[in-house]
C-alpha cells in the first residue's frame, strides 16, 4: 500500500486512441483511490471509458492505435507505468487479476478448463502439474461448480454462460490476487445468476480481504456490493462519492438520469420507463463546454461555453458540474420524478 493506505491510486490517467476519424480521448485525466478491502463500482453507458480505465491499470492497452499518455498508476506504492513488460506480467494474474466482459470469448474454446485453470498457477506461483491441477478442482468448488472432479475436464462450450463466469471468477482468484477488476461480470446473464455471480464475488471478498473494482453501466448492481462510486461520462469521471450518499442526494444531471433509468418494481403500468435523452457524445469531437450539455435537463449558456469545475459538495464527494451545489440541493428537497 502506498503512504496513504490505498492499494490503488490513479492520478490524472490519460488514455487516447488513434482513429480515422481523429483522436479519440477514451480516458482524459481522471483520478481515484482504493483502500484495502474497500469495493469502488465504476458505472456510465457504454463508451464512457469504464473498461478503458481498468485495461489501462492493466497495462493491456494495445497499442497502437492506444496509448496510455499520462498520469500515474501507483499500485501498492509503485508506478505501473513505469514497469518494465515483464514486471507487468509478474503482478498481472498474481497481484492484480480481471474478470472480462464475456467469459466465452476469455476463455480458449480449444483447451479444457483444467489446461486453463492450471497454466495460471504453474506460471505465477510454481506449481507442479498435480499441485496445479488440485488446486483448479478446489477453486472450482470454491466458486460452486457443482462435480468439480468430472467438470474440470470440460471444455467451457460444455458450460452455461453463467458458469463460464464463475469459471473465470476462479481462475481470477487462483493466485489470492490483493486487487480483483471484474468488468460487467453479469452481462448477458439472466437475473438469478447476475444475483449468484453478485453474491460469490462479496463472499470471496469478505473471506479473502481482496480489494474490488466492480464495472457496470447499471446502478442498480452496485448498490449493495460497493462502498464507493464512480460516475463516468465521456472519459471524464462526473461524479464520485460513497454510494449512500451518492443514491441518497446525486449531485450531477447525468448521476440523476443513470438512477431514474434503474427499473423500478413499482412502476405504474402503461407508463413509459425513463431514458435519458440523446445520445453519448462522439469522444473524437467532443463539444466546447461540458459534453454532457446536449442531454441535459439542467443545461445554460455557461454549459456551452465553459467546461464545467469538479466542484467539491463534502468530504469524498464531488460533481464535475457548474451547478452542481444546487443539483445537490434539488436532491435533498424533492423526488427524482419531480426534478428531472
Amino acid at each position: 500500500m502506498d503512504k496513504n493506505g490505498s492499494i490503488l491510486s490513479v492520478n490524472d490517467l490519460k488514455t487516447y486512441f488513434q482513429t480515422e476519424d481523429g483522436m479519440v480521448k477514451a480516458v482524459d485525466g481522471i483520478s481515484f483511490k482504493l483502500e484495502k478491502g474497500e469495493t469502488l463500482g465504476i458505472v456510465g453507458e457504454s463508451g464512457s471509458g469504464k473498461s478503458v480505465t481498468n485495461l489501462s491499470v492493466m497495462r493491456l492497452i494495445p497499442e497502437p492505435p492506444g496509448k496510455i499518455v499520462g498520469g500515474e498508476i501507483i499500485f501498492d506504492g509503485v508506478d505501473v507505468r513505469k514497469l518494465s513488460i515483464d514486471e507487468v506480467r509478474k503482478i498481472r494474474g498474481r497481484r492484480i487479476a480481471m474478470i472480462f466482459q464475456d467469459p466465452m470469448t476469455s476463455l480458449n474454446p480449444f483447451l479444457k478448463i483444467s489446461t486453463q485453470l492450471m497454466e495460471v498457477t504453474r506460471l505465477h506461483l510454481g506449481h507442479t502439474k498435480e499441485q496445479a491441477y488440485q488446486h483448479a478442482i478446489k477453486m472450482l468448488k470454491t466458486v460452486g461448480i457443482p462435480d468439480p472432479e468430472s467438470r474440470i475436464n470440460n471444455y467451457p462450450h460444455e458450460f452455461s454462460g453463467g458458469m463460464r463466469q464463475r469459471v473465470m471468477i476462479a481462475m481470477a482468484l487462483s493466485c489470492d490476487p490483493e486487487l480483483l477488476i471484474a468488468d460487467e461480470p453479469t452481462t448477458a446473464l439472466d437475473v438469478t445468476i447476475q444475483a449468484q455471480i453478485l453474491e460469490l464475488i462479496k463472499d470471496l471478498k469478505a473471506r479473502m480481504g481482496t480489494s474490488v473494482i466492480l464495472i457496470t453501466h447499471d446502478l442498480g448492481v452496485v448498490a449493495g456490493m460497493t462502498e464507493k462510486i464512480i460516475v463516468m461520462y465521456a472519459g471524464k469521471v462526473f461524479e464520485q462519492a460513497r454510494t449512500k450518499e451518492l443514491f441518497a442526494s446525486p449531485a450531477n444531471p447525468y448521476t440523476k438520469g443513470l438512477l431514474k433509468s434503474v427499473p423500478d418494481p413499482a412502476h405504474e403500468q402503461g407508463k413509459e420507463l425513463y431514458q435519458i435523452p440523446g445520445l453519448p457524445p462522439d469522444v473524437a469531437h467532443l463539444p466546447v463546454g461540458c459534453p454532457f450539455q446536449e442531454r441535459c435537463y439542467r443545461v445554460e449558456d455557461i454549459c456551452r461555453r465553459e467546461f464545467p469545475p469538479f466542484v467539491q459538495i463534502n468530504e469524498g464527494h464531488h460533481s464535475l458540474c457548474h451547478f452542481a451545489k444546487e443539483v445537490y440541493a434539488e436532491s435533498n428537497a424533492t423526488t427524482l420524478e419531480e426534478q428531472i
